[in-house]
């Protein structure tokens, strides 16, 4: 069975190889379309394009934003001289003595341990990882960093089929209330109407009775709601018929919403009755809460 995704997620992951290390961070929130956003290391040929066509092929709506944060490991490696700096310590030793000899002041004779300690001249040689090797760790944990995300979302999606499929029982519910209160307003209104027409006849002389009585029928086809509480229980369906329906289907639905809250706009609009107001401003309730539901559907 298809499930519903949630456009909210998150995962993070870290890893460690060749001398680097990394973090991913990776979260989505509700939006119209998909807008991937990515912060990742420029100077990695090639990450930004390929961790992009990975989340498109799976996502189809919300506003993504990845985080990737790449640092070197500190590693012990093997002692070297820095011949250059060397020779400039010594050169600027020599300038030093000298100066100190022309101007009388004594000066102690020089340690080779005092030149290891002059800055740049004793190195570490460590030999760091490629580009190409550092690239194919990073690909490789992209998949499960993806599918984290995605089970995440499918998880709050299982959890917000839940809520809808709730709210879509109100719906049907409430519209069966109003088909009920419908019916009895009909002879209430049917009698109305027949009084009307008594007290219009008893006091207007010269009046065709044919002309007002049809001038009342057609008063009580606009306060007919029987069109109204059909598209309700079509949309009840169609709506059933998106939350088994496979890919992103949010657009359909929030597109669906807004006919829901016209069908009860109008049904409220017509209802000339107190118990059909109830009904179809509980109804409105319903469907403005179901529309806040959907706005996370992907």
């Amino acid at each position: 069975m298809p499930v519903v995704h949630s456009m909210t997620g998150f995962a993070a992951l870290k890893g460690e190889a060749d001398g680097y290390s990394w973090a991913w961070d990776l979260r989505s929130v509700n939006a119209k379309g998909l807008d991937i956003r990515l912060r990742v290391p420029d100077w990695i040929e090639g990450l930004e394009p390929t961790v992009r066509g990975a989340l498109s092929k799976v996502l189809g709506r919300g506003s993504v934003n990845l985080n990737l944060r790449v640092n070197k490991v500190e590693e012990q490696g093997t002692l070297a001289v820095n011949e250059a700096q060397l020779q400039s310590a010594i050169a600027a030793l020599v300038a030093v003595e000298t100066m100190a000899m022309e101007q009388g002041v004594a000066f102690q004779p020089s340690r080779a341990t005092d030149l290891m300690s002059v800055r740049g001249v004793l190195e570490t040689a460590v030999v760091d990882a490629g580009q190409k090797e550092l690239m194919q760790a990073l690909m490789a944990q992209l998949p499960a960093l993806i599918s984290s995300f995605v089970e995440m979302r499918q998880t709050e999606g299982w959890a917000l089929s839940g809520v809808l499929t709730d709210q879509l029982a109100q719906i049907e519910t409430l519209t069966n209330s109003a088909a009920d209160a419908a019916e009895k307003r009909r002879e209430v209104a049917a009698q109305t109407l027949r009084g009307n027409l008594a007290r219009v006849m008893e006091n207007t002389e010269g009046a065709d009775e044919a002309r007002v009585a049809q001038e009342l029928a057609m008063l009580a086809v606009k306060a007919d709601v029987t069109e109204e509480l059909d598209r309700l229980r079509a949309h009840i369906s169609a709506a059933r018929d998106l939350l088994t329906t496979e890919g992103p289907i949010g657009r359909k639905f929030d597109f669906l919403m807004q006919e829901f809250n016209r069908e009860a706009n109008t049904l409220c609009s017509k209802a000339q009755s107190v118990d059909l107001t109830r009904i179809g401003l509980d109804l409105k309730t319903v469907i403005d809460q179901m529309r806040e539901q959907v706005q996370n559907v992907e």
